[in-house]
Parts: C-alpha cells; structure tokens; sequence
C-alpha cells in the first residue's frame, strides 16, 4: 500500500529542522563569541565576512534547482562547461617591434597556448605613430609597436588568422587598430568572416579608470557602434568590444564595483546601438567582458556567477533581447596585476595560481595568467613559460575542469554571489540617479567612487589590517632581484622609424590623402565610418594620420578636474 504524503507535515518538518539549526547557530555563536581572535581584517574587498554560513544563508529555490547552461546562467552559460571545450589560455604578450612579438607569439603557441592577447605599446594606445614627438623613449617598451598595417602584417606574419583567435586591447584608437587587423587578414586571403577573437574598443572605462582615450565621449561611443553595425554583417565570429571590469578594479575599485561599472557600461553599449537602429540581437551576441580576477578567492567566483545572472536578466526583462545568446555573458579573465608584489617575486607564482583557479572555478571561457615578474618588467619567455604552465597544470592534473560549478551550493558561494547581486543593483539606481553613465563620468562620480575604495584598501595594507605576504608581513632582507628581467632597449624605436620613413617614401601619397580627406567628410555626416578607416588602412596610412583626420572632426578628449 502507498503511503499518502502530507505536505503539511513536510512543511513543519521543515520548520522543525530551521528551529533546530537557529538554535544550534546561537549556541555557537556564544561560544564564537568568547574565543580569542586574530588581529586582522576579516573583510573581502569592502565588507565584512560573517565566520560562518549555513543553510539559514541559503539562497532561493530558483538557484538552488538551476543548472549550467540554463536562463539565468549562474552556473555557466554551457551545459557541457570544460568537458565540451577547456577555456582559451591566451596570454597577453607584446614588446619592442612587431618582429620581436611575432617570435614571443611563435613561442607561446609552440608551447601550447591556445589563442593569442596582443599588448601594445603607449605610444599605439595613445594612437601615435612610433616617431610622433610624444613617442620619443616609449616605443615598444611596455608592447608592441604598431604605427601601420605593414606593422600588423609582420605581427602575424606566419600565424594564420583564420586558425587561431586574437585579443586586441586597445581602447582609444581602438577602430583603427581592428581595421589594421581585418586589412592584415586580406592580405593573407583570410576574409574577415572568418576572423575569431576580441577588440577591447571600450572607451568608458578609459575615461573611468584608465586614461588612454582619443576623442570625446560622443564621437567615442559613435565609433564603437560603428564597429558594431560593420561587424554584425563583415565579422560575424568576431567581439567588437571587451567590455573591461579588469581596469576599474586595478585602478582600486571593490568586487561590487567593478560588478556594477562594467556591466553599466555595458548596458551603456546596448542602448547607443538600439539607439543607432540596430537589432539588439543583433550585436548583443558578440559583446564580451573583462574582469580582474583578485585575491579574494571566494569572492572572485561569486563576482563571476552574479555577472552572468545580472546580464542575463537585464538584456532579457529590460532591453528586449529574445535570441539566448544574447542573454549569455562570455568573458575572459586575468589575474591581478595590482596584487603582484616586487618584493620576493617568486612569491607572485603562488598568488597566480590560486586566482587562475577561482577564474576557473567562476567559469571564464578565456584566461590569462600574469608572471612572476610582471610588476618589475615585461616577462621574460621563462617566466612567461611558467605562467602558461600553470594553467595547462590546472587544466590537465587537478580534477577541477570535471565538475560544472562544483561550488554551486556552497552556502557561502551563493549567499555572496546574492549579496553582490544586491550591492551592484544598489549601484545601477546610484548611476541612474547621477543621469547614467556618461553623466557619472562628465561629474567624476565614478572617479571619485574608485579613489575613495583605492585609499581605503591601502590605509588598511598601512595599518597592517590586510597581511600582504613580502610587504607588510613575512618581509625579508633583500639585497638584489634574484630573478633575470626583460630589458627593452632602443633598437625597437629605431627600427620603427626607420620602417615609417620608408612607407611613406613608397606609398601612395596621394590616394592617402584623398582617403584621409574621405574619413573626415564621413565623420562629419553620420556614414559609418569603418569601410572608410579600412580604406586608409589599405592605403598604408598610419595610425596617427588616422586619428589626426578623425580628430579633426571630432576634436580630442580634454579631462575635467575632478578632485
């Protein structure tokens, strides 16, 4: 005979089993109160951390009955997770000429890395051309120098670009650089519907965080959306923006703001192109994101499964997405830069490991790991060796990629991944209120946001209520780096202008300055201006032509005084 259930009696059990642990968490938190604590900051990037998590924390049915690959993708945005396809090592990688970084690239595939992430130079991220004045003593010293498409062409010269997936970051002269990539790509008979990969193109943060802008914000966010329609059509397969948390948070924002800055930037995207006329499902599909993986462990993974939930419901329930794909957050992840310390360096391969594992375990679909020598240099190909090894060890000798979100559940995981949802909606209203974004920005509230979350994270590494191992605890007597460094000389500049004057003896001159003088007429109307900036591409202008014509139209971007 079947029993009949009663779901009343379920329920007061239920109750019964609540009652029962509110007790017992009373009695120990009695007894946590009268045991002796250790002197230190018991705070993740902002707050607090209660000592204990249980099922009093849990989080809601909804969650707790989610899986991968499901609406609203707190678990993953796949069903499959690593066991359909481990994410891409891509390690970022650029200095002195496009030739040096042609062999560090060559290195690191040969080593097994999977895709390629370019660094440029100051001078490229300015847009500046290698023997532009401001150039002088910067060239190829912090990446690769790239003053035209004859640069880009050596970049990848013996790399097919149709076989593997490229990361550009660069921000500014951002249009301009993905053009001098789409024309390298020609010329070796790959179309651009084949290209794979990402442009950072994401101009917000740079004048939140970063600084490496060209062009006030209108024309700035006109030309992303540019890059949006042409690509939509041309490049299909290719993200025409990497919508960056990694540079708000190195710059000294908490977890939460960078959740809710990024992802309001974002948002941001999304309305200019509904604005412009397209389709949001259209483009959606190929935006991508950037976070900063931190030493939080914890709170780095719950920061990655908030940021698939927030998305996803925002482009559902508020933009109208209907395509999933659009709904799904993608995002490649790097370890933090701001937390490698020059003192015992070797220290920074530990540090390394343990946030490439909470970017895993957050589910990122592309990942880089920093060196050990990041903060004193550009890497050498040994420490870089070790970066990318310690990856390939996290991917192949752990276990970790077996399991799909093999935190899920964790009382703790989900009450922050819940808690930073709550935090970073709280920020959407503050950002609505100062007008959105580009407002928040024209008044500095989002810059005085970081600096105050910045100030407050050193005084506490000064006061001693944050340990940070070699700094402030744990130091040693250290008379000499017992580690080799890169060093970039001036051959790099050299070279490249030697390699400028050359091009514009050989090139049409001409045609240049037709095509140059065609950008502008398209700036000054409302064409789309990326068939016009491939043109000049083809034509071998260079990158500071390029940027002069547009600036001519668009003037340049001058920084409010904030503070």
């Amino acid at each position: 005979m079947t029993s009949v259930h009663d779901p009343m009696e379920t329920l007061r059990e239920q109750q019964a089993e609540l009652e029962r642990l509110r007790a017992e968490v009373a009695a120990w938190r009695a007894r946590y109160g009268k045991g002796a604590l250790r002197e230190v900051a018991y705070t993740n990037s902002a707050d607090e951390v209660a000592p204990l998590y249980t099922a009093l924390d849990a989080p809601s049915v909804e969650v707790a009955t989610e899986v991968p690959g499901q609406w609203p993708f707190t678990r993953g945005i796949h069903p499959t997770g690593y066991r359909g396809k481990l994410w891409t090592m891509r390690q970022f990688a650029g200095f002195g000429s496009a030739r040096d970084t042609n062999e560090r690239f060559k290195f690191l595939l040969s080593q097994g890395q999977t895709g390629l992430s370019v660094a440029f130079d100051f001078p490229t991220l300015m847009g500046y051309d290698a023997d532009h004045p401001r150039s002088e003593g910067e060239v190829g010293k912090t990446g690769v120098s790239i003053s035209s498409l004859a640069d880009m062409e050596e970049l990848f010269a013996g790399i097919p670009l149709d076989k593997v997936s490229t990361s550009m970051t660069i921000n500014g002269p951002a249009i301009i650089l993905y053009c001098f990539y789409v024309a390298a790509a020609e010329r070796q008979g790959v179309s651009s519907a084949q290209l794979r990969g990402t442009v950072q193109n994401d101009i917000l943060k740079e004048y939140m965080a970063q600084h490496a802008w060209c062009f006030p914000i209108a024309p700035a966010l006109r030309l992303i959306v540019d890059g949006f329609e042409w690509s939509a059509t041309h490049a299909p397969q290719f993200n025409t923006i990497s919508i960056s948390g990694y540079h708000i948070r190195e710059a000294g924002s908490t977890a939460a703001q960078e959740l809710a800055f990024t992802l309001a930037d974002g948002f941001t995207y999304v309305e200019h192109g509904i604005a412009r006329g397209l389709d949001v499902d259209t483009f959606a599909p190929r935006l991508s994101f950037f976070f900063d993986i931190h030493n939080d462990f914890f709170e780095e993974i719950a920061k990655l499964r908030a940021a698939r939930r927030i998305w996803a419901r925002h482009m559902r329930e508020k933009y109208g997405a209907k395509d999933p794909r659009s709904w799904m957050l993608r995002f490649h992840s790097q370890t933090a830069g701001v937390t490698l310390t020059a003192q015992q360096p070797m220290n920074n391969v530990v540090r390394v490991a343990y946030q490439a594992l909470a970017a895993v375990l957050g589910g990122t679909q592309s990942l880089h790991t920093n060196s050990m020598d990041e903060t004193l240099a550009l890497p050498t190909e040994e420490a870089v060796q070790v970066a990318l090894r310690t990856q390939q060890v996290l991917a192949c000798e752990t276990g970790v990629p077996n399991v799909l979100d093999p935190l899920g559940g964790s009382y703790y995981v989900e009450a922050l991944t819940d808690e930073l949802e709550r935090q970073a909606e709280a920020l959407f209203v503050e950002i609505a209120e100062q007008g959105g974004v580009v407002e928040g920005l024209e008044r500095g509230w989002f810059q005085r946001k970081i600096a105050e979350a910045a100030s407050r994270q050193q005084w506490e590494i000064e006061q001693r209520r944050k340990l940070v191992v070699g700094v402030n605890a744990f130091e040693t007597d250290e008379e000499a780096l017992t580690i080799p460094l890169l060093k970039v000389g001036m051959e790099a500049e050299r070279e490249q202008r030697e390699r400028l004057a050359a091009l514009r003896a050989k090139r049409d001159n001409d045609l240049c300055r037709a095509r140059l003088e065609r950008l502008r007429e398209a700036a000054r109307g409302t064409e789309n201006t990326v068939p016009h900036i491939l043109d000049c591409a083809r034509a071998y202008c260079t990158l500071y032509e390029i940027r002069a014509a547009l600036e001519d139209v668009f003037g340049a971007y001058r920084e409010p005084v904030f503070f």
